[in-house]
């Protein structure tokens, strides 16, 4: 058992290495390893192979940057609420950003990337408060069950919201028709840099509070007891979780299922201890999105299936497993 995580550590290293070569390799045109090597090395815009490589270094970070921290903030809000069902979509954190997003299209016509974080940020933000205030409602107070019932209702309301304001105006629906079932394929190296720095903060703090996570999982009577301050952590991990989920949205769009997925399958390898779990879902989050997205670029071509639509594939089944297992959901 003490070889567990080590093992799982090191393949979940091997298997963002493979995923990661694939996505330069396979598309609806393939090339070889050679020349994906002399494309990094020496690129040369004039060679169309070369650019076709540029392109999907650009996605390939992109999904690596958004797997982990989705990988990250459902790690964190299934320990912070205690909910084995939490997630960034289920709990209605991507629902907020993207309405939000939809808004300041549609109202202000925002087109970059800077813009569609801030009121990603704004959006998340809301979103959280909303699903927790009124879950907060009545003598039991926010349990699992009344924050999943309303984040699935705030994801429902602010759904028909983002449809009604799409099919207003017709610029509004070109340029987010993509990015709302979430695509990589949008967003450049520059753009991922500007979102990034925000994602690693995220990240860090998720890394550093495993220990607090460990405690508020136990329940807060149980984290007061073990000298946590469970006001003070909550804030920190819910800022840590808006700028992930923000983020990710900003630049991907929003995309399902991937963080209540992701915790579950580092759990069922390591273990319930974050200190091992959120280091195993930081790999695990790139190499699903990624093998998803090169899923999507083959399965019919020359068309490509968005990646939001290949992870909502591949996440569904998942969680109809784990909604019907008492053992995965401590239900």
């Amino acid at each position: 058992m003490a070889r567990a995580p080590l093992l799982a550590f090191t393949g979940g290293v091997l298997a963002l290495v493979v995923a990661g070569t694939l996505s330069l390799l396979v598309g609806a045109r393939s090339v070889g390893p050679e020349t994906v090597w002399q494309a990094l090395v020496h690129f040369d815009q004039s060679v169309t192979d070369h650019v076709v490589i540029h392109a999907r270094l650009e996605r390939t970070v992109a999904g690596i940057a958004v797997g982990a921290s989705l990988a990250a903030a459902g790690a964190a809000m299934q320990g912070l609420t205690r909910n084995p069902l939490a997630d960034p979509g289920i709990l209605g954190l991507n629902a907020g950003a993207a309405a939000a997003v939809v808004v300041g299209i549609y109202v202000l016509s925002i087109s970059r990337v800077t813009e569609f974080m801030a009121f990603a940020f704004v959006g998340a933000a809301i979103g959280t408060a909303a699903v927790y205030a009124v879950s907060s409602l009545g003598r039991d107070g926010a349990t699992p069950v009344k924050l999943a019932l309303a984040g699935a209702a705030l994801t429902a309301g602010l759904g028909s919201l983002v449809n009604a304001l799409v099919l207003l105006d017709q610029e509004s629906l070109d340029r987010m028709r993509f990015w709302q079932v979430g695509t990589l394929g949008a967003r450049s190296l520059a753009d991922v840099g500007t979102v990034g720095a925000f994602m690693a903060v995220g990240m860090l703090i998720v890394l550093v509070a495993t220990r607090t996570l460990n405690a508020l999982s136990l329940g807060d009577d149980a984290a007061v007891g073990l000298g946590v301050n469970v006001a003070g952590a909550r804030l920190v991990l819910g800022l840590a979780i808006i700028l992930l989920c923000g983020a990710a949205v900003a630049l991907a769009g929003p995309i399902g299922f991937l963080g209540l997925v992701v915790p579950h399958a580092a759990r069922l390898l390591v273990g319930g201890d974050y200190r091992r779990l959120v280091p195993v879902a930081l790999l695990a989050g790139p190499v699903l999105i990624l093998v998803a997205d090169v899923i999507g670029r083959v399965i019919a071509p020359p068309a490509e299936v968005q990646v939001g639509v290949m992870t909502a594939l591949i996440g569904v089944p998942v969680f109809i497993l784990l909604i019907r297992s008492r053992r995965q959901v401590g239900l």
